[in-house]
């Protein structure tokens, strides 16, 4: 099933979000899958994974474009397995995983765009944000306490800034894809039910103990102020140049193919090519075979 097909199969009109529209998330079913089947989707990840990696190879060969993926979800959606599983092909020789976590008091000391701009991926690489500058709408938003950390001049702090920095994101976005750098975004949107699942597994097996915490219960308690974020970060900052998917996250089986089958057709959309071979660099070539072919 080539990509076209594939993203056909899994509904994809349905999980970008149009430029200009309102986003009301109970419009997008994270339990949706399609008419895949878990054990068929395993096996096209596969295959993606492999057709992945051959395009990343001439990303990197061709080294014109970059590639910025970018990752947002609650807790327990999957962001960390999803990376791990889409990109299992790739060369890690280009490959960035950047995950933001709490800004440190250097980061504190800048403009809050300063640690993306750090973290950008070289030209003919993957980067790939483990959340990303989109936490100064969303946590930052929920939590009053964090904003005033920024240590920010009093007449930014209104209720304008959420309106400014969804402008301010949009044109970091837009100066990104003018420069080659090709911008992907992904809310990995899981239900409340489902999140407390993931939460309970990770309290009953030791191995996952490490992942969770008390505060992450704490967090689940502001659910529905984090969905109102969300909804008017995804209204605001779906453009034309760097759209939004709603991908369902209550199977990471289907969580993982259609990332892949996402990445994978933005990927192959931007013709990419092995570099040509000046005529005197062929003619060396032939020259090197014949001296190994030489050799007793």
């Amino acid at each position: 099933m080539d990509s076209q097909l594939l993203l056909d199969a899994l509904s994809p009109d349905s999980m970008v979000v149009k430029p200009g529209t309102r986003v009301k998330l109970k419009d997008f079913d994270p339990d949706f899958t399609g008419s895949l089947k878990k054990k068929q989707a395993k096996a096209l990840l596969q295959q993606g994974v492999e057709e992945l990696a051959r395009y990343q190879d001439m990303l990197y060969a061709q080294n014109t474009y970059a590639l910025l993926v970018i990752f947002q979800a609650m807790d327990a959606a999957g962001k960390d397995s999803t990376i791990k599983h889409v990109m299992s092909g790739i060369n890690p020789q280009g490959c960035q995983v950047y995950s933001f976590k709490q800004p440190s008091a250097e980061e504190l000391d800048h403009d809050y765009l300063w640690r993306s701009f750090k973290a950008l991926p070289e030209r003919g690489n993957i980067g790939i944000f483990n959340r990303s500058h989109y936490e100064e709408v969303l946590v930052v938003r929920v939590r009053p306490d964090l904003l005033a950390q920024q240590q920010l001049p009093a007449s930014t702090r209104g209720d304008h800034i959420w309106q400014q920095r969804f402008e301010e994101i949009n044109n970091f976005e837009k100066y990104l894809v003018n420069n080659g750098i090709v911008v992907m975004k992904f809310f990995l949107n899981v239900s409340k039910e489902e999140q407390k699942n993931r939460f309970l597994d990770r309290i009953d097996r030791p191995e996952k103990n490490w992942k969770f915490s008390l505060a992450d219960v704490k967090e689940r308690g502001r659910w529905e102020a984090y969905m109102a974020a969300y909804e008017d970060a995804l209204t605001h900052t779906s453009t034309d140049w760097a759209p939004w998917h709603v991908i369902p996250a209550d199977n990471k089986w289907f969580m993982r193919l259609t990332v892949a089958s996402f990445i994978k057709a933005k990927l192959k959309s931007l013709n990419l090519a092995y570099p040509e071979l000046e005529e005197n660099h062929l003619e060396r070539l032939k020259e090197a075979r014949i001296l190994l072919e030489s050799e007793e």
